[in-house]
């Protein structure tokens, strides 16, 4: 069947976000999202169109408009979190971000009433409740399409990278998993989640579409929900492997990472010059190793079977992007990757929080993420969980709360 790609100007760039709703004076999440995008309303009583629903009552989602610049795209999330607050505090509820909610439990969350999750939920059963889940999304436009599957083949090769700098979710049900990013294990079991499939012509594209189609699997391509993918829709390669970030500082640092590597790719094929490819099994342990360790982790780097520390990896991807966020305007947004690998990624921050907080560990990680929303960027987790203490009227922090190791 055809899969007719939308035209789009090329490396304009458009980004999503996942929030939790999450109650002011208990830290759960609530089932909110009707009446918190009801109040949503502009002036002239028109809905606010950039706060959506998602699949779960607990959860908003901002998008940003299509820009050039990563820039215009956090301005505009920004402005719609700043529009949202006086509605939710009304609510006596804040926006938070994470990967997932740590102590939350999946299947207490009301799903969305909307006939397309009710068909996930009742297909998935079991693992369609589990979907307790958010992320960040990343959509670049490209221009003609046949570069989009040679770059999405490309993008795939750094997914074990990406997913490490922005693995948020180790806690899941109120239990460390010993996982840095337990989304990126949960997602997967969805039947058309996880790595992308590969294919080289476009043809090929559409006959696995078809095959899905008449076999019951989707109804249509947007329900193949693939680390990376096509959105034949807006003419644009989407980058999903990101854990939702807890603050606009790793949101724009997540889209730098996206927006340059795919110019990088198109120009790479401009000059022809062969993209750079993995065998699937290799970006299958990749992705496994990035959500077992996070930047701990040794990843596969090509087809030789030639390993990295995840660390050096994402430092050798920001030198190799450098010259092309210049161009694309967004070297303060990719230099934000350099102080997330200082202060440690947001796996590692949370869990210093529930390893050091003197009360409530798993509370006290929800109150971190939402003070690193009210912040804008990350926290230091020693410092959070020393105002913590004093905030809570417990003195002075214990001392290996303060000598224990930066995240």
């Amino acid at each position: 069947m055809p899969l007719d790609f939308s035209s789009s100007r090329r490396s304009t760039i458009g980004v999503e976000w996942e929030l939790q709703l999450v109650d002011q004076d208990s830290n759960d999440l609530r089932q909110s999202a009707d009446a918190v995008i009801a109040r949503a309303v502009l002036p002239d009583g028109s809905p606010h169109g950039r706060i959506h629903r998602e699949m779960l009552l607990n959860t908003v989602e901002f998008v940003s408009g299509a820009h050039n610049t990563v820039a215009e795209c956090m301005h505009d999330l920004l402005e719609t979190a700043a529009f949202l607050r006086p509605v939710t505090n009304e609510l006596r509820i804040d926006l938070a971000a994470a990967g997932t909610h740590p102590f939350a439990m999946p299947t207490l969350q009301r799903v969305t009433d909307s006939q397309r999750y009710a068909d996930l939920v009742e297909r998935t059963q079991y693992w369609g409740r589990q979907m307790l889940l958010y992320g960040v999304h990343v959509h670049v436009g490209v221009e003609a399409r046949t570069k989009v599957l040679p770059i999405a083949s490309a993008l795939a090769t750094w997914i074990g990278h990406l997913q490490a700098i922005s693995a948020s979710s180790p806690v899941w049900a109120g239990i460390d998993t010993g996982y840095a990013s337990n989304r990126a294990m949960v997602f997967q079991q969805l039947p058309t989640a996880g790595i992308p499939r590969h294919f080289d012509h476009w043809e090929e594209l559409e006959a696995y579409t078809a095959d899905m189609i008449h076999t019951g699997v989707i109804n249509s391509f947007d329900e193949v929900r693939w680390d990376i993918r096509p959105s034949p829709k807006w003419g644009t390669l989407e980058n999903r492997v990101f854990d939702a970030a807890s603050n606009i500082l790793e949101v724009g640092a997540f889209a730098a990472l996206t927006h340059c590597l795919v110019e990088l790719y198109s120009r790479e094929i401009d000059a022809d010059h062969v993209l750079p490819r993995l065998p699937d099994w290799f970006i299958a342990e990749n992705k496994w190793r990035s959500a077992r360790y996070g930047l701990d982790a040794e990843l596969i780097v090509d087809a030789r079977g030639t390993q990295e520390d995840a660390r050096q990896g994402v430092e050798r991807l920001l030198h190799l992007l450098a010259p092309v966020a210049r161009d694309l305007g967004c070297v303060e947004e990719l230099a934000s990757v350099e102080e997330i690998l200082r202060c440690g990624a947001a796996y590692d921050r949370q869990r210093y929080v529930a390893a050091h907080a003197t009360q409530d560990p798993l509370d006290s990680v929800v109150e971190f993420m939402r003070a690193e929303m009210r912040a804008d960027r990350p926290l230091d987790p020693r410092i959070f969980v020393a105002q913590l203490a004093m905030a809570r009227g417990e003195g002075e922090p214990h001392q290996e709360s303060r000598g224990a190791r930066r995240a």
